[in-house]
């Protein structure tokens, strides 16, 4: 089970499981890349009768360990969740320190716009903006949306 979750946590750089097995899977996956830093043949197999894939075992090789160079331990972020509604066990998310998260094209095209068109924006304009999203902004009291208004704002109408 535990070489399960390791391979998965090296394919996917993130699983979401309970707290002691996220704790164990941790401690072996920090061990996995520690052993796979020599890059040597004798490595690379040890790797490979840990891991079940061997997709994963070149991934270590090729991705992971050449990204993890400069770093002697802690290639691994825990996080807590919320317990399991099923048995109320404590969940945890292991998650790769420098992990890639992949954007679609389309919110690339979307924040690049953003980006530009706060360049040309003048100081003038950029004030009105901050206005108006002061004005417009919203506030969560107790579940329900409320909007935020200053004085000056409700005297205008806006």
């Amino acid at each position: 089970m535990l070489r399960n979750l390791t391979t998965s946590l090296v394919l996917y750089e993130k699983v979401d499981t309970t707290l002691q097995k996220a704790k164990e899977t941790k401690s072996i996956f920090e061990g996995i890349i520690s052993d796979a830093k020599p890059a040597d043949l004798k490595s690379y197999k040890k790797i490979s009768s840990y891991l079940f894939d061997i997709n994963a075992s070149r991934k270590v090789r090729d991705e992971l360990v050449p990204r993890y160079k400069d770093r002697h331990s802690g290639f691994v972020r825990l996080y807590h969740l919320p317990n399991r509604l099923g048995d109320n066990a404590q969940m945890a998310r292991l998650e790769l320190i420098d992990r890639k998260v992949f954007v679609s094209e389309k919110k690339k095209e979307k924040i690049v716009d953003e980006e530009e068109t706060k360049k040309t924006l003048a100081k003038s304009d950029v004030k009105a903006q901050k206005r108006l999203d002061k004005l417009s902004a919203t506030e969560n009291r107790q579940g329900v949306n409320t909007s935020v208004r200053t004085k000056a704002a409700r005297k205008t109408g806006v």
